[in-house]
């Protein structure tokens, strides 16, 4: 059995025996901020406030300047870290006296009162919470969302460090057991049914795991059939995560929370498609939206594990089983090519070119179209143990 499993993960343990060498360079550029003191968010707080009613006492009306967290103008690249916020970035201005931003400046000054009795009170609220308790004044979740990220850019502090929390949608399952800040012990070992990732990553603490690797899987049909066919048992010991879909913070902070920890090595799986692509990119550098907690969000080391474009021919999979590129797809994939961190990977340049001149996309699922069980029998363990990653 030893022997089976030495040979198994031969090539994974090779790829983390590399990422070890490099491990102190990457923690010496991704070393996760120190969680700013309560006093000092207070005082920060404090700092917008004083400004807004010196403006008032003045006679003028007050503006907040929250930065521009959608312009690849203000984001730079770092292979070691990801997208982040160059210092100085532009900043949009919210004006009380303009009736296209006065509501807006309103929601930000309430957020600002809720924050502050939180933090002040050391107590812990949803955004969830925060909106029901003021739906009239933010109007829909959505608004609570971006605002939370954009007070917590302004304040340049993560939004946990705003005692703001989110309710988690991604799974997690496999060799996994650890504690959450309220002393409830979570075991990830099930076979039958995965756990829902932490809402409260930063409060997790005495991980345990053996884990080889860490498997992140774009779709929680895929997931669930992982799960069925009893993925994490198969190959074990590993971890499977999913944020079903485009991910959520909680999902992305619990995939660096592991890589952290174990420093294994960490492998996606996800659609022959650019939105697969552009999704799995997100947790290997993260996104323009949160390039400003990029820190304690991303993982460079994340690995292309499949559906590679190249599967697709080499395993020859059935063409009604392969889907035509939309202009929307042809758009998305030119767009990706363009980005700063795909230039510097000419072997995801290859894949991405290939289904540029194929003009076809594929699911994970079509190579069901080849063996029911290929995906969890034949596909992935043949990947794992043969290094077919990129």
């Amino acid at each position: 059995m030893g022997s089976h499993v030495a040979r198994q993960f031969s090539e994974v343990d090779k790829l983390r025996t590399e990422l070890l060498n490099n491990v102190d360079v990457i923690t010496e550029f991704q070393r996760v901020e120190e969680e700013v003191s309560h006093r000092e968010i207070l005082t920060r707080i404090e700092s917008v406030i004083l400004e807004v009613v010196t403006s008032l006492s003045k006679d003028e009306a007050p503006v907040l300047a929250l930065p521009s967290r959608s312009s690849w103008a203000n984001i730079s690249f770092d292979s070691a870290v990801g997208l982040q916020m160059c210092p100085g970035s532009s900043v949009s201005a919210v004006r009380s006296d303009c009736p296209s931003s006065a509501t807006k400046f309103a929601q930000i000054v309430k957020l600002f009162l809720v924050i502050y009795k939180l933090v002040q009170s050391n107590s812990f609220a949803t955004k969830r919470d925060i909106y029901y308790n003021n739906a009239q004044l933010f109007g829909s979740q959505k608004a609570v969302d971006g605002l939370v990220d954009d007070i917590s850019c302004m304040l340049k502090v993560s939004r946990r460090s705003l005692h703001v929390l989110a309710t988690s949608k991604g799974f997690i399952s496999g060799d996994l057991c650890y504690m959450e800040e309220d002393g409830t012990r979570i075991d990830c070992r099930s076979t039958s049914a995965a756990v829902s990732v932490s809402s409260n990553i930063r409060g997790i603490k005495n991980i345990v795991s053996s884990a080889k690797f860490v498997l992140i899987v774009e779709k929680d049909a895929t997931f669930q059939r992982l799960l069925d066919d009893d993925f994490c048992t198969k190959m074990s010991p590993c971890i499977i995560i999913t944020g079903k879909g485009v991910p959520d913070v909680n999902s992305r902070l619990m995939v660096r929370k592991l890589w952290d920890a174990l420093h294994v090595p960490v492998f996606a799986l996800v659609d022959a498609d650019p939105h697969g692509i552009e999704i799995m990119c997100i947790y290997k550098y993260g996104s323009v939206a949160m390039a400003f907690e990029a820190h304690s969000l991303t993982v460079p080391s994340v690995m292309w594990l499949g559906l590679l474009p190249s599967d697709l021919q080499r395993l020859r999979v059935p063409k009604d089983a392969l889907i035509p590129l939309t202009r929307r797809d042809e758009s998305k994939l030119c767009s990706l090519l363009g980005r700063p961190y795909v230039t510097g990977k000419p072997q995801w340049q290859k894949e991405m070119e290939l289904m540029q001149q194929s003009k076809v996309k594929a699911e994970i699922q079509s190579l069901a179209a080849i063996a029911p069980d290929f995906l969890t029998s034949i596909y992935l363990p043949n990947k794992l143990r043969y290094g077919g990653w990129v």
